[in-house]
């Protein structure tokens, strides 16, 4: 039927030419169109053959079946396709053709006799007839390329390729024909002969259907696997699981209807004969035929699919697996030098025996396997879990349950050895260089399961230990002040002391008695000074040798004398008889308290802590070589514990005694101290031994914190944000605080003892001869007097105590506050003196020796009050004629560095004892200068 039709022309057929209808026909094509892209998914549905039939139909149908990507898709589902070296080889096959392009146009040019400037040698090039047409692309020579490069010979036309699956032939019947031996042996390496060329993956992939698509489509059409075609070509049981490999490996690209069963029955086919061979491997291991049988068939199921069941049986089969409960038995650990002990040798042990079994087996893997198969990975995950995991497994539930720190020391210990052991295991030559990774890996998932209850019981286990330690200490401090009560009170007639209260009050008052002496006790700073390094490590304290006893360098824990308790670092001196009255007893129990002020806390209990803290902290580090989580949660842990310790000696230990010192200091009185005792502020004294000994604790945290959390690395000193860092910061403003709060205090009872001083030191005569009876006014004495040197002494013995054990900047505080406020007890001293114009020269005296003390202490605000003192002292000096002059210096402010005002001047002006003579001589001279001071 003719696709043509006429098309109605209005007004008629025209007339005028009989072209006219031709012109106006118009062609209507009724021909159905199937889209191009439902056919070619139709295409991935079709098998091989399939297709190649369809490509027959039409042009059309054939570049659908011939479009490279369709088969590069299947190269790709069998891992033959290599995308660079695709690449390469079309960026080398352009530049082939340029330079043979270039070739033959330099070729024709010399035949057609150009020169170099485009001229003709004899004759025009345009007007030779024998010259050849040159094209840009001949696909003769695109054939000759690529078959030049797939063999490696010259270029050579080959014939077109039809489909490139016409290299197989086929019986009648369907099965292959027979193969000659060298078809045989090129089939096991087909896929070694296949490349990765742009626009001919469809030939490359005919040559892997052609060598295997007879054996997989055999294969499964046999109702029994050994009738299959693949058994019967291929005698040698290498040979066939090569092929077989193969097979598989060609039966990915298989996406026909359909390939879901046909899938399953050649994975059937596969498992029988790796299941016959996984039988004669067996037989060759129970007969131990490592070098022969057990090595052949591990190469077959190598060969096969990766020899995964060869190791699996291996493994289930090894010695190490079957024998593993000879290697050690974890509770022979346990109470093995006694009840809650731990014995590391019988785990070193253990482990030690594992290695030995392990490496043995290393090297009848090492035999048995090729280098392809990496047979220890699952072998160490499988001792791992079998083996280890079920001894430690077994050691911490046991020992969790009869003891917590044999638990703590078990886990930490098993791990160290299990790092330990995995060092000495020796790698397979299969092995690579992630082995002892690999190692780290099954590590981890072994202590996987206890590393959170272990770092859970670690912190407990040290909190309870250093609070029990604390409260041992609190609870001897207890016992030691109520037996230290129960003694005083002990000789006590409660009936006498009533009806002699007025006389026993009057003693206790008047004539203080110390029924306890003055323990000395070697300050733990004097001689060679115990180190806080030394003190950390664990070595030795200093000790000295007094009469043949060894006294502590240290404040220790309170201890039993003589029945009662008392602080073991006092030397142990006969008590004397108790007091007997009431007051006398507890004027006996409040020196005995303030003399106690140093063992309010103890290096000893510090060091105790310390040391738990360092072991607590070493267990857990361990963790931190495993790695991963594991090894953040081990570091947190260590800081953790840190913070705890620093919570306990901070808040618990340190700050409560020095709370209790400063109390006692202020409960501190100088009147009722014995003359013949008093060396100082004894209060005070023994308070800055205590700050010295704070001191030394916070050193030894220090570099406990350097040498157990920095150099280790489980802790970040720059990281403000650290809580082990904020957690220092803390204990160190904590102990800045109560240090200050007792410096505070303990400069109130040093002015205490300095006004107590110049009450009691002060004579009368020192600054006016002539008031005592007997006594010549006309005498001068210009040295300094006794009050004062005592004062200075008393000042500058307990200010030096500080140096070098408190910070810079809190020392420089101290003193200008002892500074002023001895600068206003002087000023109070001074206006309860009467002072004559001889006497003046021994109150200069004084105040050029208090002058010069405080220049020793280096503060130049501070000196400024001590200049205008001592230019003060300057009013008693003049004679009593030179009133005016007297009034003048009075009102001269800047004389005084404007410290005193000329009322203030006044006063002490007013301590003369010649002034009621000289009162209104000095008035008069000041309102004559125009100073009121009234």
């Amino acid at each position: 039927m003719s696709a043509f039709k006429r098309v109605n022309v209005k007004g008629g057929i025209s007339r005028q030419s009989i072209l006219a209808p031709l012109r106006e026909a118009q062609i209507v094509s009724s021909k159905p169109v199937f889209p191009a892209e439902i056919l070619s998914t139709i295409l991935d549905y079709l098998p091989v053959p399939g297709q190649l039939r369809f490509a027959r139909v039409s042009k059309r149908m054939r570049e659908m079946v011939y479009d490279d990507t369709r088969w590069v898709q299947r190269l790709q589902l069998m891992g033959c396709w290599d995308e660079n070296e695709a690449r390469k080889s079309a960026e080398a096959a352009r530049r082939k053709r340029s330079e043979t392009l270039q070739s033959i146009h330099e070729e024709e040019a010399k035949r057609a006799g150009i020169g170099v400037n485009g001229t003709a040698n004899g004759t025009n090039g345009s007007d030779n007839p024998e010259r050849p047409s040159v094209t840009l692309f001949d696909a003769a020579i695109e054939a000759a390329e690529h078959e030049g490069k797939t063999n490696g010979g010259p270029l050579k036309v080959a014939p077109p390729i039809e489909d490139g699956f016409d290299a197989i032939e086929t019986s009648p019947r369907g099965r292959p024909a027979a193969y000659k031996s060298q078809d045989t042996a090129s089939r096991i390496d087909i896929f070694a002969h296949v490349y990765s060329l742009r626009g001919f993956a469809r030939q490359e992939y005919g040559k892997v259907y052609g060598a295997l698509a007879p054996f997989y489509l055999d294969a499964i059409r046999c109702e029994n696997h050994t009738h299959a075609t693949v058994f019967r070509t291929y005698r040698d049981p290498t040979q066939q699981a090569r092929m077989l490999f193969n097979i598989s490996k060609f039966s990915n690209s298989d996406m026909s209807e359909g390939w879901q069963k046909r899938k399953e029955k050649f994975d059937a086919l596969v498992g029988a004969f790796e299941m016959a061979v996984s039988k004669e491997f067996e037989q060759a291991l129970d007969a131990g035929d490592v070098a022969g049988k057990m090595r052949k068939y591990a190469h077959v199921l190598a060969y096969l699919n990766g020899g995964h069941s060869g190791v699996e049986l291996f493994i289930s089969k090894s010695s190490i697996i079957g024998s593993r409960y000879r290697l050690g038995n974890a509770l022979d650990c346990l109470n093995r030098k006694g009840p809650g002990s731990f014995s590391t040798e019988e785990s070193y042990n253990f482990f030690s025996n594992v290695s030995t079994a392990f490496n043995e087996q290393v090297g009848i893997i090492d035999q048995i396997f090729p280098t392809s198969v990496n047979a220890i990975v699952p072998f160490v995950q499988r001792v791992g879990k079998a083996v280890i995991s079920d001894y430690l497994t077994t050691l911490y539930d046991e020992a969790h349950r009869t003891n917590i720190e044999s638990y703590l020391r078990a886990v930490s210990a098993t791990c160290d050895q299990f790092l330990e052991m995995t060092r000495s295991l020796r790698p397979t030559s299969a092995s690579g260089d992630d082995f002892y990774e690999t190692l780290d890996e099954v590590i981890a998932t072994i202590f996987e399961p206890h590393i959170d209850l272990y770092l859970k019981e670690e912190l407990e286990f040290f909190k309870k230990k250093s609070s029990a330690e604390v409260n041992n200490w609190e609870k001897q401090l207890s016992e030691q002040d109520a037996s230290m009560q129960s003694m005083f009170m002990s000789n006590v007639n409660r009936q006498a002391d009533k009806r002699d209260f007025l006389t026993s009050f009057k003693k206790v008052v008047m004539m203080p008695v110390n029924v306890l002496p003055t323990f000395p006790m070697s300050s733990p700073f004097g001689g060679k000074p115990a180190t806080a390094k030394a003190l950390v490590n664990g070595e030795a304290l200093a000790t000295t040798e007094i009469s043949g006893s060894q006294t502590s360098t240290r404040p220790s824990s309170p201890g039993v004398i003589n029945g009662t308790t008392l602080s073991v670092n006092r030397p142990t001196t006969e008590l004397p008889e108790p007091p007997t009255t009431e007051l006398a007893a507890k004027a006996a129990i409040m020196n005995s308290r303030l003399e106690g002020i140093r063992s309010l806390f103890s290096i000893e209990v510090a060091l105790n802590l310390v040391h738990t803290a360092k072991s607590s902290i070493e267990r857990a580090a361990v963790f931190v070589k495993v790695g991963g989580h594991i090894a953040s949660d081990a570091r947190l842990q260590c800081e953790l514990v840190f913070i705890s310790l620093l919570q306990t000696l901070g808040t618990r230990h340190i700050k409560a005694g020095f709370d209790q010192a400063v109390d006692h200091l202020s409960k501190y009185k100088p009147k009722e101290v014995d003359e013949q005792q008093r060396s100082g502020v004894t209060p005070l004294v023994t308070f800055l031994e205590l700050v010295n000994v704070g001191d030394l604790i916070q050193q030894m945290l220090d570099v406990f914190y350097e040498q157990e959390l920095i150099t280790t690395k489980l802790s970040d000193r720059n990281d403000f944000l650290n809580p082990a860092v904020k957690e220092k910061k803390r204990f160190e403003q904590i102990l800045d605080e109560r240090v200050a709060a007792g410096l505070n205090k303990g400069i109130e009872v040093l002015m205490a003892e300095v006004e107590y001083l110049n009450a009691t030191s002060q004579k009368p005569q020192d600054f006016n001869p002539g008031a005592a009876s007997g006594g010549d006014p006309d005498v001068m004495d210009i040295g300094p007097s006794q009050a004062a040197i005592q004062v200075i002494e008393t000042v500058s013995s307990h200010t030096r105590m500080l140096v070098g054990s408190t910070d810079k900047n809190m020392l420089d505080v101290f003193n200008q506050e002892v500074g002023m406020r001895l600068f206003a007890a002087l000023c109070k001293h001074l206006k309860r003196q009467r002072i004559s114009v001889n006497g003046s020269l021994k109150l200069i005296s004084d105040m050029n020796l208090y002058f010069t003390y405080i220049q020793t202490l280096k503060n130049e605000d501070l000196l400024q009050f001590f200049k205008a003192l001592r230019e003060l002292s300057q009013i008693y000096l003049v004679d009593p004629a030179d009133a005016k002059e007297l009034a003048t210096i009075i009102a001269d402010g800047d004389r005084f560095h404007g410290i005193f005002r000329a009322e203030e001047v006044y006063q002490f002006a007013e301590r003369r004892a010649d002034w009621y003579q000289i009162k209104s001589k000095v008035e008069r001279a000041m309102y004559g200068i125009g100073c009121m001071v009234m």
